[in-house]
């Protein structure tokens, strides 16, 4: 089968391309797509809103939950995500095996676990108040304590060690003004060491809230920043 060819004029058709510009490495993108802007290469365009009533009841537990949008003294599961929290209850066969999405959604509306927050999960979900705090403080992707809000998470696993990791993570810090886990006096910054973020094809990888940034290099550093802000 011979494969379909291109259309004269079409968005594949290179000769269509705006002028090639400087590809900053979009999803490893370093180049073979020069006139592709970053909405092209990550689809953004075609990305909807996060609805807060969680859409379709497969995906109500799946949403990012690290968002730059939050509120400390946000209600819980009330209105359109109470709404979300029924849906994710009715995937599984006992209220304990939603633990972990029912966490999710509180971290997404308040930015962190507070012994607090949890204490209302457990209520929520009729669990015992330490088997809560138990499970969410094995895991290390919620946070325990108020982080910035932009929470940099930098990759110095194997693959990123070996191509910069360390001086990547140096260069947040620095232009940050912050210690790793600490919050930046204007609110705006956390910077964290992690392990694999599980992009090793595009040393050095970072995760800042539910958004990959790859192939970053140091000098990157202030021009990433900058665009968040």
């Amino acid at each position: 089968m011979s494969a379909t060819p291109i259309r004269a004029g079409s968005e594949y058709d290179p000769s269509s391309w705006p002028e090639a510009r400087e590809n900053p490495g979009f999803a490893g993108d370093t180049g073979e797509f020069p006139g592709l802007d970053e909405d092209g290469v990550r689809g953004l365009s075609y990305v909807g809103e996060r609805p807060a009533d969680g859409g379709h009841a497969s995906v109500a537990g799946t949403l990012p939950y690290q968002v730059a949008t939050r509120d400390p003294e946000a209600p819980l599961f009330v209105g359109p995500y109470e709404e979300r929290l029924e849906k994710v209850l009715g995937r599984y066969p006992d209220r304990q095996a939603a633990l972990l999405p029912a966490l999710h959604l509180a971290h997404e509306l308040r930015g962190y676990l507070s012994p607090q927050t949890m204490d209302e999960v457990a209520e929520k979900l009729q669990l015992p108040p330490a088997y809560v705090r138990g499970v969410a403080s094995f895991y290390t992707m919620y946070n325990l304590a108020p982080v910035g809000k932009y929470l940099i998470q930098v990759c110095t696993n194997i693959s990123c060690n070996l191509c910069g990791g360390d001086a990547v993570l140096e260069s947040f810090l620095k232009h940050t003004g912050t210690e790793p886990g600490e919050m930046s006096a204007n609110g705006l910054w956390t910077v964290m060491e992690v392990e694999c973020l599980g992009a090793c094809g595009f040393p050095t990888a970072v995760q800042i809230n539910e958004r990959y940034f790859e192939n970053v290099r140091p000098e990157d550093v202030p021009a990433i920043l900058e665009r968040l802000t």
